[in-house]
């Protein structure tokens, strides 16, 4: 509405404006007629007049909208104003009903506190009756019932574990039983015995004279670069190595197998072909150590304990192959394994590793037991592989099942008939013994071998080091030392071998 009224406003103002103008004198100096004088100002005031009523219908239909919209305000308005009326009404009806209920409820508590006090005293009347009746407090009473009630409790828990463990123990000596007669039946083993002695037949006997030497030279060279006794007799196209230890043992065989096929017998062809044989000797561990594997079916074992299995093949205990005995208690722990539902591959890991320090207790000293668990934890073996070495002799508490197994396969193939022999082991011990008490506290000793059964211990020593009278010194010292230590028939001659040795090249 401003709007409309600005507008007519300055409209009037420029029709004014324009007779002004008119009125004014021309450039002639002639003022206009009064005829168009008259007309120009008619036409402005009819054109004000047509805006002024313009104007005026534009105020009155702006004044009809706004009453229009003052009147739908006001009835909004007041039917807002019923609605609230309304509400607060309800609203007042609501709090006077929550009211009634909060009374109503505080009513209903103060009944039922007194109801609960009324029982209360009956439930404190009934219990001091009881109690003159029964001559016991409530305390007491229920100290009694709870001690009644845990004495019975116990006792029957008693019986039922009695039961139970009975029940268990039978039926596992049963299955126990069943499962190692099963593994014993499914195992064939050989029914071999380990000797201290090798034969190695020769195409005739005129190379027994080669072998020996002029004056014996071949055959002191030979016993003492090996540490074996060589034995010549009257037997025909053969003669025996001796020794207690049978990797050196088979050395020794090998190195006069190469010595009598290549035929060229000297001091000096001696030692290449024993270094030579050597070498043969650590091929042939390794390859024993993964036939035993491929056998077991068993994959991913350190080529270094490998090649200690391996070495288990020229050693006994008590008689028995220490490898046949590895490989035949890994085929019973297996066995068991599956009856029981474990995993096989590892209980016979377990079994087949459990002597592994035998390869070297003749090297460190300590219980072969936890020598071989240090060797397989130090080449990646799991922790229950490594605690089943520890404790197939309980010298560490057993804490899994594949111990267990371990120990029971180690039992089964060592207790069997004709398994092993005590006397073979004893007489070993004997001769190991005699050439740990040679090496110990004194200088200048290279080799220490114990040789003719035992009867004599043959020592070498560094000409650098040791001289003839040191030399005597030695050997008086450890005939000493045997003499206070060992027990033994007859009598043991100690040899000190003190050999000087010059050696130049011809260029």
């Amino acid at each position: 509405m401003e709007s409309v009224v600005m507008g007519a406003a300055l409209l009037v103002s420029l029709l004014l404006l324009a007779f002004v103008v008119l009125r004014r004198p021309h450039g002639n100096g002639r003022e206009p007629s009064p005829e168009l004088l008259a007309q120009a100002e008619e036409r402005a005031i009819q054109q004000a007049e047509e805006v002024t009523a313009q104007a005026r219908k534009e105020l009155e239909d702006e004044a009809r909208a706004l009453k229009d919209d003052v009147r739908a305000l006001r009835e909004d308005l007041e039917r807002r104003e019923t609605r609230l009326a309304d509400r607060e009404q309800r609203l007042d009806e609501d709090h006077r009903r929550g009211e009634e209920r909060a009374q109503r409820l505080t009513d209903r508590s103060k009944e039922l506190a007194e109801r609960e006090l009324d029982v209360a005293r009956a439930e404190e009347q009934r219990t001091k009756v009881l109690e003159q009746a029964a001559q016991l407090t409530a305390e007491q009473a229920k100290a009694e019932l709870v001690a009644q009630i845990r004495n019975q409790a116990k006792r029957e828990a008693a019986l039922t574990v009695r039961e139970i463990e009975q029940t268990a123990r039978d039926e596992g000596e049963q299955r126990a039983r069943k499962i190692v007669t099963l593994a014993v039946q499914r195992v064939a083993s050989e029914q071999t015995t380990e000797s201290v002695v090798s034969v190695l037949h020769l195409p005739h006997d005129e190379m027994k004279g080669r072998i020996i030497g002029r004056e014996g030279r071949n055959i002191r060279a030979f016993e003492a670069v090996t540490g074996v006794n060589l034995i010549i007799d009257d037997t025909p196209e053969a003669v025996l190595l001796s020794c207690f230890d049978p990797v050196r043992r088979e050395v020794g065989r090998l190195t006069l197998e190469k010595l009598v096929l290549d035929g060229r017998i000297h001091p000096h062809r001696i030692e290449e072909i024993y270094e030579r044989s050597k070498t043969d000797v650590q091929t042939l561990c390794v390859r024993a150590g993964e036939d035993a594997l491929v056998e077991l079916g068993i994959t991913e074992m350190h080529p270094d304990l490998v090649a200690l299995l391996g070495q288990l093949r020229y050693r006994t205990s008590y008689g028995q192959n220490v490898l046949k005995h590895l490989i035949e208690s890994a085929h019973l722990g297996g066995i068991m394994a599956a009856e029981l539902r474990l995993p096989v591959e590892v209980v016979k890991r377990c079994t087949l590793l459990h002597d592994i320090g035998k390869a070297l207790t003749h090297e460190v000293e300590g219980s072969h037991a936890l020598i071989g668990a240090e060797i397989a934890r130090r080449y990646g073996e799991h922790e229950d592989v490594v605690h089943a070495i520890e404790a197939h002799h309980n010298e560490v508490e057993v804490r899994t099942v594949e111990a267990v197994l371990t120990q029971a396969a180690d039992a089964i193939s060592g207790g069997r008939p004709g398994a092993r022999r005590e006397s073979l082991e004893a007489y070993v011990k004997r001769l190991e013994r005699l050439e740990e008490i040679a090496k110990s506290n004194h200088e200048g000793v290279e080799k220490v071998f114990a040789m003719q059964a035992g009867r004599e211990i043959r020592v070498m020593v560094k000409p650098e080091a040791v001289d003839d009278i040191q030399a005597q010194v030695i050997a008086r010292d450890i005939a000493k030392q045997v003499e206070d230590e060992l027990t033994y028939p007859g009598q043991i001659r100690v040899t000190v071998v003190r050999e000087s040795r010059s050696t130049e090249y011809a260029r």
